[in-house]
């Protein structure tokens, strides 16, 4: 077996994030993980220079592709990706069944 394939890098504003997720609930005592995610993509948006975060993210998307590269070329498939969710995938489509209706009462409406 080859192992696993290697995980997908992050991105510029996950790393800083990560680096900053500390310090953003120290300044925001009390704030649930959803107001310190909103509160960190305010901060994100108003940061002048991403050019730090955005080179370190380059960084780990070519170490990625390098690793995925040898993951293939040593005998690695798609197959040990993660899988879609059965539960999503078997759902049936609910919209289509009401552009149906829907298209249906649009053409009755227009015979009478």
């Amino acid at each position: 077996m080859s192992g696993e394939r290697p995980k997908r890098p992050l991105s510029a504003y996950m790393l800083w994030l990560n680096e900053n997720r500390e310090q953003i609930k120290k300044d925001n005592p009390g704030s649930k993980v959803t107001d310190i995610a909103k509160r960190g993509g305010e901060l994100w948006r108003g940061l002048k220079d991403k050019t730090e975060w955005e080179q370190k993210a380059i960084k780990q998307k070519e170490e990625y592709n390098k690793a995925v590269k040898e993951y293939e070329a040593n005998g690695g498939t798609d197959s040990g990706a993660p899988k879609k969710r059965k539960k999503i995938a078997n759902k049936p489509a609910p919209k289509k069944a009401k552009k149906k209706d829907s298209s249906e009462e649009e053409e009755d409406d227009e015979s009478e």
